[in-house]
């Protein structure tokens, strides 16, 4: 019965947000009738380019339409290009899956084993040295640290490729090289992030009595780590799951300042040429991405803590 409320809640997150996107777009005062044919065309090309798309009906009656072409011809084609925006997703989404799920994986492990630090050195030089780490990363701004990276792992010491990506067919680990300067990029402040969220959360399970009834019965310190882990990390696993929807804004970004040819630079080209039919895909499938990651924390958190589907 929860699952289906849940999926009921994430259907009508959904369904509001694709509302809302298809009337901001069409509220925004400039055709792409003008865009595509040129600031000189005609009113009378104008009124045919609009009528042909649709665009001169109301908006409730465009976003109807559009519902009901959705399950057949998915998201019809670009009014810029011609494009189908289908084949376009298909082409530029998963290189940015690819990115913010490498910066995701980079962002957990480090701010697990950072966390973890910290909390087991409590007031002692790890915590300090963690702190420090982790207000530096919130501090920097994710482009600057990009071109950072870049100049000096990518130029001068030669250790990753600087810019581009590198096609899987030369191989695993250089397509995941050069996938790397842009995931850290975006890792780097969550690692901050989630890494204070760890350290507080640890050092809660620690001061419980079953932990410390764990001390003194001489349990493995590997046990008592692997139970006091586990009691913690329900909330890490809300943020977590909250941050890997937010590294797609952070990917818009980073997808620029290395030059990859991903799902957000498709959004920034589609938003610059009023492409609406590719704007409200890219939007309804970064939301579709914060419902699904939503889902799964809620189900892990039940994984970890059964109490909480009772």
């Amino acid at each position: 019965m929860q699952v289906l409320t849940r999926l009921a809640s994430a259907l009508m997150v959904l369904f509001v947000v694709s509302a809302m996107i298809f009337a901001l777009t069409r509220l925004g005062g400039v055709s792409p009738a003008r865009l595509v044919l040129g600031a000189d065309a005609p009113a009378e090309s104008i009124a045919a380019f609009e009528a042909e798309h649709g665009l001169d009906r109301p908006i409730a009656v465009q976003y109807l339409a559009w519902l009901r072409a959705l399950p057949a011809e998915g998201f019809a084609r670009s009014y810029v290009t011609g494009q189908s925006v289908n084949q376009r997703l298909a082409e530029t989404l998963p290189l940015t899956l690819e990115l913010v799920t490498l910066a995701f994986v980079l962002a957990v492990v480090g701010s697990i084993a950072l966390g973890s630090a910290s909390a087991y050195g409590e007031n002692r030089w790890p915590d300090h040295a963690v702190r420090i780490l982790a207000m530096a990363a919130l501090s920097v701004p994710g482009f600057w640290l990009g071109l950072l990276l870049m100049r000096l792992v990518g130029v001068q010491l030669g250790w990753l490729p600087p810019v581009g990506v590198i096609p899987w067919a030369r191989g695993v680990w250089p397509h995941l090289s050069s996938l790397l300067l842009p995931a850290l990029a975006i890792a780097i402040y969550y690692i901050g992030a989630m890494s204070r969220l760890m350290r507080a959360s640890l050092i809660d399970v620690l001061g419980q009595d079953y932990t410390r009834t764990g001390v003194a019965l001489g349990l493995p310190a590997r046990t008592r780590y692997a139970y006091t882990l586990r009691n913690a990390l329900p909330p890490f696993v809300s943020m977590a799951a909250m941050s890997y929807g937010y590294m797609f804004g952070w990917a818009v970004i980073v997808e620029m300042v290395f030059n990859l040819p991903g799902l957000a630079n498709a959004l920034l080209t589609a938003i610059f040429q009023r492409d609406y039919p590719m704007i409200q895909a890219i939007v309804l499938l970064i939301t579709l991405v914060f419902v699904l990651a939503s889902t799964a924390a809620d189900l892990i958190q039940r994984a970890l803590n059964p109490r909480l589907a009772t």
